[in-house]
Protein backbone atom coordinates (compact mmCIF):
# COMPACT_ATOMS: atom_id res chain seq x y z
CA UNK A 1 0.00 0.00 0.00
CA UNK A 2 1.45 3.63 -1.07
CA UNK A 3 2.30 6.03 2.00
CA UNK A 4 0.37 8.81 2.53
CA UNK A 5 2.00 12.00 1.48
CA UNK A 6 0.37 13.85 4.81
CA UNK A 7 -0.49 12.48 8.05
CA UNK A 8 -2.39 14.06 10.85
CA UNK A 9 0.00 15.94 13.43
CA UNK A 10 0.02 13.85 16.86
CA UNK A 11 1.75 14.45 19.51
CA UNK A 12 1.58 18.22 19.74
CA UNK A 13 0.18 19.75 23.10
CA UNK A 14 -1.97 22.95 23.32
CA UNK A 15 -0.84 25.12 26.41
CA UNK A 16 -2.16 28.34 27.48
CA UNK A 17 -0.11 31.26 27.91
CA UNK A 18 0.97 30.77 31.43
CA UNK A 19 1.99 27.83 30.72
CA UNK A 20 4.25 28.30 28.09
CA UNK A 21 5.33 31.70 29.70
CA UNK A 22 6.65 29.31 32.80
CA UNK A 23 7.83 26.53 30.76
CA UNK A 24 9.81 29.09 28.42
CA UNK A 25 11.46 30.89 31.07
CA UNK A 26 12.15 27.46 32.80
CA UNK A 27 14.28 26.63 29.87
CA UNK A 28 15.87 29.94 29.58
CA UNK A 29 17.30 29.58 33.09
CA UNK A 30 18.46 26.35 32.48
CA UNK A 31 20.32 27.07 29.50
CA UNK A 32 21.58 30.74 30.68
CA UNK A 33 23.42 27.94 33.27
CA UNK A 34 25.33 26.23 30.27
CA UNK A 35 29.31 27.49 29.81
CA UNK A 36 31.88 26.82 27.80
CA UNK A 37 34.00 24.10 29.81
CA UNK A 38 38.00 22.92 28.88
CA UNK A 39 38.65 21.20 31.97
CA UNK A 40 36.82 17.79 32.19
CA UNK A 41 36.46 14.74 34.65
CA UNK A 42 36.99 11.50 33.05
CA UNK A 43 34.08 10.02 34.88
CA UNK A 44 31.93 8.04 32.55
CA UNK A 45 28.79 9.05 30.97
CA UNK A 46 26.32 6.14 29.67
CA UNK A 47 26.37 6.00 26.02
CA UNK A 48 22.49 6.30 26.44
CA UNK A 49 22.83 9.83 27.14
CA UNK A 50 24.47 10.22 23.79
CA UNK A 51 22.30 8.12 21.60
CA UNK A 52 19.58 10.42 23.02
CA UNK A 53 21.24 13.68 22.29
CA UNK A 54 22.41 12.67 19.08
CA UNK A 55 18.62 11.43 17.95
CA UNK A 56 17.20 14.83 19.87
CA UNK A 57 19.63 16.45 17.03
CA UNK A 58 18.45 14.04 14.56
CA UNK A 59 14.84 15.91 14.81
CA UNK A 60 15.98 19.28 14.06
CA UNK A 61 15.04 20.57 10.75
CA UNK A 62 16.68 20.37 7.46
CA UNK A 63 15.85 21.43 3.85
CA UNK A 64 14.09 19.39 2.08
CA UNK A 65 14.57 16.57 4.37
CA UNK A 66 17.68 15.61 3.47
CA UNK A 67 19.49 15.96 6.90
CA UNK A 68 22.85 16.24 5.68
CA UNK A 69 24.44 15.26 8.51
CA UNK A 70 26.43 12.87 10.71
CA UNK A 71 27.67 12.20 14.28
CA UNK A 72 30.78 10.27 14.73
CA UNK A 73 30.76 9.56 18.62
CA UNK A 74 34.17 8.66 20.24
CA UNK A 75 34.60 7.07 23.29
CA UNK A 76 38.11 5.26 22.03
CA UNK A 77 40.93 6.10 24.07
CA UNK A 78 43.11 5.52 20.90
CA UNK A 79 41.25 7.14 18.62
CA UNK A 80 40.81 10.13 21.29
CA UNK A 81 44.63 10.28 21.50
CA UNK A 82 44.81 10.55 17.59
CA UNK A 83 42.67 13.55 17.23
CA UNK A 84 44.63 15.40 20.18
CA UNK A 85 47.67 14.87 18.50
CA UNK A 86 46.39 16.22 14.89
CA UNK A 87 43.77 18.27 16.31
CA UNK A 88 46.85 20.23 18.74
CA UNK A 89 49.27 20.64 15.78
CA UNK A 90 46.96 22.49 13.81
CA UNK A 91 46.52 24.60 16.79
CA UNK A 92 50.17 24.63 17.10
CA UNK A 93 50.37 25.98 13.39
CA UNK A 94 47.40 28.52 14.13
CA UNK A 95 48.41 29.79 17.25
CA UNK A 96 52.24 30.18 15.83
CA UNK A 97 51.87 32.33 12.68
CA UNK A 98 48.30 31.61 11.14
CA UNK A 99 46.39 33.38 13.37
CA UNK A 100 45.71 37.09 12.60
CA UNK A 101 46.97 39.36 15.58
CA UNK A 102 43.38 41.06 15.97
CA UNK A 103 42.04 37.06 16.11
CA UNK A 104 44.66 36.16 19.19
CA UNK A 105 43.63 39.68 21.04
CA UNK A 106 39.79 37.94 21.07
CA UNK A 107 40.87 34.97 22.40
CA UNK A 108 43.01 36.40 25.02
CA UNK A 109 40.11 36.48 27.50
CA UNK A 110 39.86 33.16 27.14
CA UNK A 111 42.97 31.94 28.06
CA UNK A 112 43.44 28.87 24.98
CA UNK A 113 46.50 28.06 23.73
CA UNK A 114 47.65 25.22 21.33
CA UNK A 115 47.48 22.51 24.17
CA UNK A 116 44.09 20.46 24.34
CA UNK A 117 43.99 17.92 27.02
CA UNK A 118 40.23 17.41 26.88
CA UNK A 119 40.24 15.84 24.07
CA UNK A 120 41.55 12.70 25.99
CA UNK A 121 40.35 13.71 29.40
CA UNK A 122 36.62 13.93 28.43
CA UNK A 123 34.54 10.70 28.16
CA UNK A 124 33.25 11.30 24.76
CA UNK A 125 33.46 13.48 21.85
CA UNK A 126 31.12 14.48 18.59
CA UNK A 127 32.35 14.85 15.51
CA UNK A 128 29.87 16.68 13.45
CA UNK A 129 29.97 16.30 9.17
CA UNK A 130 27.76 18.07 6.93
CA UNK A 131 26.99 16.02 3.76
CA UNK A 132 27.57 18.41 1.29
CA UNK A 133 25.66 16.25 -1.12
CA UNK A 134 23.76 12.73 -1.05
CA UNK A 135 25.34 9.90 -1.99
CA UNK A 136 23.80 6.29 -3.05
CA UNK A 137 25.71 3.79 -1.49
CA UNK A 138 24.66 1.38 -3.57
CA UNK A 139 24.61 2.91 -7.04
CA UNK A 140 27.38 5.84 -6.03
CA UNK A 141 24.71 8.43 -7.64
CA UNK A 142 24.92 11.88 -6.32
CA UNK A 143 21.78 13.23 -4.97
CA UNK A 144 21.40 17.41 -3.94
CA UNK A 145 21.18 18.59 -0.23
CA UNK A 146 19.83 21.79 0.32
CA UNK A 147 20.45 24.50 3.07
CA UNK A 148 23.58 22.66 4.41
CA UNK A 149 25.11 24.87 6.58
CA UNK A 150 22.28 26.21 8.59
CA UNK A 151 20.53 22.41 8.81
CA UNK A 152 23.29 21.46 10.34
CA UNK A 153 24.19 24.27 12.28
CA UNK A 154 20.18 23.47 13.89
CA UNK A 155 21.08 20.55 14.05
CA UNK A 156 24.37 21.71 16.34
CA UNK A 157 22.07 23.53 18.51
CA UNK A 158 19.72 20.76 19.29
CA UNK A 159 22.43 18.80 20.50
CA UNK A 160 24.43 21.14 22.67
CA UNK A 161 20.98 21.84 24.12
CA UNK A 162 20.10 18.25 24.53
CA UNK A 163 23.94 17.63 25.78
CA UNK A 164 23.12 20.40 28.75
CA UNK A 165 19.84 19.35 29.85
CA UNK A 166 21.20 16.10 30.45
CA UNK A 167 23.34 17.46 32.49
CA UNK A 168 26.89 17.42 30.76
CA UNK A 169 29.37 20.54 30.23
CA UNK A 170 29.73 20.68 26.42
CA UNK A 171 32.79 22.31 23.81
CA UNK A 172 32.50 23.47 20.39
CA UNK A 173 36.21 22.52 18.87
CA UNK A 174 36.55 23.96 15.58
CA UNK A 175 40.24 23.09 14.66
CA UNK A 176 41.38 24.73 10.73
CA UNK A 177 41.96 22.79 8.97
CA UNK A 178 39.66 19.97 10.14
CA UNK A 179 40.51 17.66 7.75
CA UNK A 180 41.82 15.04 10.14
CA UNK A 181 38.67 14.19 11.43
CA UNK A 182 37.55 12.80 8.48
CA UNK A 183 40.27 10.47 8.00
CA UNK A 184 40.46 9.72 11.60
CA UNK A 185 36.49 8.86 11.69
CA UNK A 186 36.73 6.86 8.33
CA UNK A 187 33.99 9.22 6.49
CA UNK A 188 33.51 9.36 2.69
CA UNK A 189 34.32 12.31 0.74
CA UNK A 190 31.10 13.71 0.49
CA UNK A 191 31.13 14.98 4.14
CA UNK A 192 32.87 17.70 5.75
CA UNK A 193 33.80 18.07 9.05
CA UNK A 194 32.32 21.25 10.41
CA UNK A 195 33.56 21.08 14.32
CA UNK A 196 34.23 18.65 17.39
CA UNK A 197 31.98 18.53 20.49
CA UNK A 198 33.54 17.73 23.67
CA UNK A 199 30.82 16.00 26.31
CA UNK A 200 31.24 15.20 29.94
CA UNK A 201 31.63 16.07 33.43
CA UNK A 202 33.20 19.22 34.61
CA UNK A 203 36.57 18.74 36.79
CA UNK A 204 35.78 19.56 40.08
CA UNK A 205 36.93 23.32 40.77
CA UNK A 206 36.72 24.03 37.24
CA UNK A 207 36.89 27.66 36.43
CA UNK A 208 35.73 29.93 33.51
CA UNK A 209 35.86 33.08 31.76
CA UNK A 210 34.13 36.08 33.70
CA UNK A 211 32.01 37.06 30.56
CA UNK A 212 28.25 37.32 30.12
CA UNK A 213 26.41 37.54 26.65
CA UNK A 214 24.24 40.30 25.23
CA UNK A 215 21.10 41.75 26.28
CA UNK A 216 17.55 41.42 24.92
CA UNK A 217 17.39 44.69 23.60
CA UNK A 218 21.10 43.99 21.65
CA UNK A 219 20.11 41.04 19.73
CA UNK A 220 16.27 41.54 19.20
CA UNK A 221 14.48 44.20 17.16
CA UNK A 222 10.13 43.74 17.73
CA UNK A 223 8.32 45.20 14.97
Amino acid sequence: MKAEKFVPLEGFDVKDGETMTARSKEFFEMMKNRRTVREYSDKPVPREVIENAILTAGRAPSGANKQPWHFAAISSAEVKTALREAAEEEEREFYGGRASDEWLKDLEPFGTDANKPFIETAPWLIAVFRETYGLDEETGERSTNYYVHESVGIACGFLLAALHNAGLATLTHTPSPMGFLSKICGRPNNEKPIMLIVAGYPEEGVQVPNIDKKSLEEISTWI
